[in-house]
């Protein structure tokens, strides 16, 4: 009831403004119609029309156009002669006139009797929720056109039978009686026939709502597209839709709808048979709410109205548009007083409430649905409430519609309040989004202004200067603490003048700022002591690693040349080694020992030049290069800086980075290295740099030129196994929490590790595998004692301190649920609330101490049992061969990609054919040439090889030779099984067996020369591991095997050193009768 007492209120003082309003209007303007002859609604709405456009292409829609008088044609005039005046001169006139103007009107004396056509009868008021549908009465009647008697009354009214109607169909959203609606016409047939409707004064139309969203139609060619309950509407007004000079009938017409009633199709009885395009316009789309409009006039007594016919719109057919017959729709009859339509009611006007506080737009429209409420009493017409709920509302078109189809009224006040209850909970969602985002921006604006007058206090206290000054008196005083250049001194101060003379805000001023910062980092003059002293040197390097005496010796005279000049400038030490063999770990061990700092960075993969030498100041987001990134990191001009993966950097697009690095690395350039970025000469000289690679081939030779290049070729059994129990097994041990148990890693086991698990030079395969042991110890060990020994820890409940309005105790904290939300507005979050549910939240991250094991824990890992830790061997056997072979086989030693050595047997058979020769087990190149010069070498010498009976004599011309290397999915490559392959040609071709405990490595030439090769330390610990007694080597070679092949891997082993394959075979077929033979043919 308050509601409707506030609609009252509201409605008597809008009527007083515009009562008073309109007193104020002079009468001589030739825009306004005299009051006289226009009632007030009529007035307004011509006058709201002209004041706002429903279409954008309107040019000029301020000024109205003249309005036009026409004979009427509908069904309940009470002027029979009026039907005859169809071509009456006035009316000729009048359509000539139309066609001049741009908007018709159809204004008219109203019924004084009727509601609210009083002198004090209530204005129309403004647009409601910016869809450019004006509030006004009700359009009436076209007028006679004889005016009646000052003493008659003329009760004019809509036609209630119609049966027939030009079907409009409507996109987006249906009509609903009682709110106006602009729509946009395009098809010219229905351009025109509402042309002459308005001028035979039937201006009457059905609005139909179309069933698919994406299709804008303004004919109907099948009745199934539209919805079958629609609106039966009142042209009030056309206007042109866009400002063309083209013809008429190519332009589109604006049409202001009032829709009176509902109505049903029940046939087509014309149907269009062009379409096009018909839609609702923008300035309608952009809010989709219909204005409020007075109730329709109450009808004229039966006595009074005359039955229309087909004959009013007989006119209609002659126009390609669609008709259809309708029939009108009757509200069922209701009881207001009935409880569910008064709970339905008030629950409606509640929530217009609800969305009014949250949407001014809904609170305008309210405001007119007030006004021009006939009834004293909203809750007297609860029809119309619900078609204004429905009307007002954004909700889906099949509800809309289905409210529009309802014609019972608690129904369609149900369906009303389900389309209004969404509209109130978008409406909160969108208030909610609105709180927050100002909520943000309130406290970023509280935030700078408290900043702000924090600042000018400061500084009027003197206890701060303004940003710009204190930042550039911190360069001032870094700058002081250094030792800069006379060239570095000059371009700081330059650039420290610029910053002065700059605002803040300039971009110009971030990118000087950010260069002086690099510029005052960089450590100017300053250096760490070094220790140039051999037994700390050799302490740290002890300590550090196991083996290795040739690189520390290295290491060592490196650090005594240093200590004798005083400085260890222009040294660039390479490390070159298999994966795994420390030398990353070697660096830093350099590093400790002579006290300086250290930084890695590796170029492995580096393709632009930029991460050297640093990108230009223009850049956005520009720096300099990674060795000014290390000096400004480590902060002194002395460390140790290690280049990682040398022999892995990459060329690009972006320049060649290992071009980049020699002017880093050379001594006599990198005493002024001048970096993009900074602009300035740096001293690098004093910087030490570590280099790492896998394989020498692939750095370039310039850069290859200037390093000392040490290898570290890896470790033997015995030193894996030393490193295992000093340095693997204890960290291993304590990593897996079993740093106080009593489990032991049997020495035997790690034997058998490292000779059938970790065959590779380096150890970090070993370690890996030493960590899973410890780690499925770890895991047994819980398993087999239960959880009740090692229980988990009872963490403490986080405390928190309530909030002081708060009445309940600390609620223990528990997991918060995962589910989603509901998508529903809180409307009762509060700013407080969420300030006190952060203050509540603890860090709960605390440190867990280590469980301790019990004493009664005893675990021994022995090679019985390694097998339950590690799984299967990887590898089965050191050789294939252990009885010796048949003829054709050969054992050969390799060198693996992975560091380690291996023994490699060649077979070699023969079979009949053309002398071809065929080579698998996916060899290399350079093995296939050993194996062609191999077999040249046996057909030229087949005579003293006693393979043929005389010199002449044709050999292989009809045999076929395969030479096969096992195991061949892995690739084998290089020339040093060439003395193995010849001895397999000679094993094959002479049918004599070959020892399988003589192996064999050594490149041949094609005169039978043995040629010196590589990997021999790792060859011979193989062969060690295989059991093989004799090696053939080349006599090039002894030097280096002598000095680098340990005293253990050697013992067992008989060396026999060649230079030609012709000592190769006596060696090898020593003792079998071939050989007396070759005494005299083959001496040595």
């Amino acid at each position: 009831m308050a509601f409707a007492g506030s609609f009252r209120a509201t409605t008597a003082s809008c009527s007083k403004q515009i009562c008073a309003r309109q007193a104020r209007v002079p009468r001589t303007s030739s825009s306004w119609i005299p009051q006289s002859s226009v009632p007030l609604g009529s007035q307004l709405v011509s006058r709201i029309i002209d004041r706002r456009s429903f279409s954008s292409s309107i040019s000029n829609p301020a000024r109205p156009s003249q309005s036009l008088f026409y004979s009427p044609r509908w069904s309940n005039n009470k002027n029979p002669e009026a039907d005859t005046s169809e071509n009456d001169p006035k009316a000729q006139e009048d359509g000539d006139v139309e066609k001049k103007n741009d908007t018709v009107r159809l204004d008219g004396p109203e019924d004084e009797n009727a509601p609210g056509a009083s002198s004090n009868s209530t204005p129309p008021s403004s647009s409601s929720s910016g869809d450019n549908n004006d509030s006004a009465d009700p359009p009436p009647a076209p007028p006679p056109t004889t005016p009646p008697s000052p003493s008659s009354i003329a009760k004019q009214s809509v036609p209630e039978i119609y049966p027939q109607v030009l079907a409009l169909p409507i996109a987006r959203r249906p009509l609903f009686p009682g709110f106006y609606k602009a729509v946009v016409v395009r098809n010219p047939a229905v351009v025109a026939a509402i042309k002459e409707m308005m001028k035979r004064g039937q201006p009457y139309l059905g609005a139909f709502l179309l069933k698919d969203e994406n299709t804008d139609s303004d004919i109907i060619t099948d009745i199934n597209s539209v919805h079958p309950v629609g609106v039966f509407a009142q042209i009030t007004s056309v206007f042109a839709a866009n400002s063309g000079s083209g013809d008429d009938k190519e332009e589109g017409l604006t049409a202001v709808l009032y829709p009176h009633r509902r109505i049903k199709v029940t046939e087509l009885i014309k149907a269009g048979e062009s379409p096009s395009v018909a839609k609702v316009t923008d300035e309608d789309e952009a809010a989709k709410a219909q204005t409020v409009a007075p109730p329709t006039p109450p009808p004229e007594p039966e006595a009074t109205r005359i039955q229309a016919g087909p004959l009013q719109t007989s006119f209609l057919h002659k126009h390609a548009i669609s008709i259809v017959q309708v029939d009108n729709l009757i509200t069922q009859p209701y009881n207001k007083d009935d409880q569910y339509i008064r709970a339905f009611m008030s629950e409606i006007v509640s929530v217009f409430k609800d969305i009014a506080q949250l949407n001014p737009l809904f609170r305008d429209q309210i405001t007119n649905f007030s006004i021009n409420q006939v009834a004293s009493n909203v809750f007297d017409e609860p029809d119309k409430l619900a078609d204004f709920a429905a009307a007002v509302s954004t909700g889906e078109v099949g509800e809309l519609q289905d409210v529009l189809e309802s014609l019972v009224v608690d129904d369609r006040l149900r369906k009303a309040l389900l389309v209004l209850k969404k509209e109130l909970i978008n409406a909160q969602l969108q208030s909610k989004l609105s709180r927050d985002v100002d909520t943000k921006i309130a406290k970023r604006q509280r935030e700078y202004y408290l900043m702000e007058q924090l600042k000018g206090i400061k500084k009027e206290l003197g206890m701060e200067s303004d940003g710009k000054d204190k930042l550039i008196e911190k360069f001032k005083e870094r700058a002081a603490t250094l030792k800069m250049p006379e060239s570095v001194r000059k371009v700081f101060d330059e650039e420290l003048n610029k910053l002065m003379g700059l605002e803040p805000a300039a971009s110009e001023a971030n990118v000087t700022r950010n260069y002086l910062e690099w510029l005052t980092q960089i450590p100017w003059g300053q250096h760490s002591p070094e220790n140039y002293s051999i037994g700390h040197a050799q302490t740290v390097l002890d300590e550090d690693h196991y083996g290795l005496k040739d690189v520390k010796d290295r290491i060592l005279e490196f650090l005594a040349v240093g200590k004798l000049r005083g400085t260890v400038e222009g040294k660039i030490i390479c490390l070159v080694g298999p994966p795994g063999v420390g030398k990353t770990s070697i660096g830093k061990s350099i590093a400790r020992a002579l006290n300086r700092q250290f930084f890695r960075f590796s170029v492995g993969g580096l393709t632009d030049v930029a991460e050297i030498k640093g990108h230009r100041r223009t850049y956005v987001g520009a720096l300099p290069g990674k060795i000014i990134q290390a000096l400004k990191r480590v902060g002194t001009e002395n460390p140790l800086v290690l280049i990682d993966e040398v022999d892995k950097i990459g060329r690009g697009i972006n320049g060649d980075p290992a071009s980049a690095l020699l002017e880093m690395l050379d001594p006599e350039q990198n005493n002024g290295f001048l970096d993009h970025y900074m602009d300035v000469p740096v001293d690098l000289s004093r910087v030490l740099f570590v280099c790492t690679a896998n394989n020498l081939d692939t750095i370039p030779a310039p850069l290859l030129d200037r390093m000392e290049v040490l290898e570290v070729s890896g470790y033997v059994s015995e030193e894996k196994s030393v490193i295992a129990d000093k340095y693997l097994g204890p960290q291993a041990k304590e990593s897996s929490g079993l740093k106080e148990a009593d489990v032991l890693l049997d020495p035997t086991a790690v034997d058998v590790l490292i000779k059938y698990y970790c065959r590779e030079s380096g150890v970090r395969n070993l370690k890996k595998h030493i960590d899973k042991i410890y780690r499925k110890a770890a895991l047994k060990l819980i398993l087999d004692l239960g959880e009740d020994v090692f229980p988990e820890p009872s963490s403490p409940a986080p405390t928190s301190v309530p909030a002081e309005s708060s009445t309940v105790g600390p609620q223990p904290k528990t997991v918060e649920s995962q589910e989603p939300l509901p998508n529903e507005p809180d409307t009762t979050a509060t700013p407080e609330a969420t300030s006190d549910n952060e203050a509540e939240k603890v860090v709960t991250t605390q440190e867990r101490k280590p469980l301790k094991i019990p004493d009664s824990v005893h675990v021994r890992i022995t090679p019985e049992n390694l097998k339950d830790y590690v799984g299967p061997p990887v590898y089965h056997k050191d050789r294939m061969y252990t009885t010796p072979p048949p003829p054709g086989v050969s054992s050969g030693l390799g060198y693996l990609g992975n560091g380690s050595g291996a023994v490699m047997p060649v077979e070699a058979t023969a079979m009949p054919g053309k002398g071809g020769l065929q080579l698998t087990g996916k060899l290399g190149e350079v093995i296939r040439e050993s194996a062609q010069i191999g077999l040249s070498w046996v057909k030229a010498h087949a005579y003293e090889l006693g393979i043929t009976q005389s010199p002449d004599e044709q050999f292989l011309t009809d045999r076929d030779i395969h030479v096969h290397m096992p195991e061949g999915s892995i690739g084998k490559e290089g020339p040093s099984a060439g003395t193995a392959i010849l001895s397999a040609f000679v094993s094959l071709f002479t049918k004599t067996k070959i020892n399988p405990d003589i192996a064999m490595t050594g490149e041949i030439s094609l005169v039978g020369q043995v040629l010196p090769v590589g990997g021999l330390k790792e060859k011979i610990l193989a062969a060690h591991r295989a059991g093989i007694k004799t090696i053939l080597a080349p006599a090039a070679n002894r030097a280096d095997i002598e000095e680098n092949v340990p005293e253990s891997v050697k013992d067992g082993i008989r060396f026999v050193y060649v230079e030609d394959v012709k000592e190769v075979l006596h060696e090898v077929f020593k003792g079998e009768p071939i050989t007396e033979r070759w005494k005299d043919t083959l001496s040595i």
